[in-house]
């Protein structure tokens, strides 16, 4: 798959439909490019709230934790 390809975990497929419903041309590394950020971003935010829920000496992440990532 090319979310394998490109060491992803966030299905790239997926990505592709979205683009595709919304803009008639899409180029081929669009989706791939797009599925990265999103990761980065998702894995990123994930790290702060993990960092805010130890700080608060929980070991769930709340939506409170994630508003204090922001």
């Amino acid at each position: 798959t090319r979310s394998a390809r490109a060491g992803l975990e966030f299905p790239v497929r997926r990505a592709s439909r979205k683009l595709h419903a919304h803009v008639n041309r899409v180029g081929a590394s669009a989706p791939v490019f797009l599925t990265a950020v999103l990761e980065y971003i998702v894995s990123e935010l994930l790290e702060l709230s993990g960092n805010a829920a130890k700080r608060n000496k929980r070991r769930r992440i709340v939506p409170r934790d994630i508003s204090e990532a922001i």
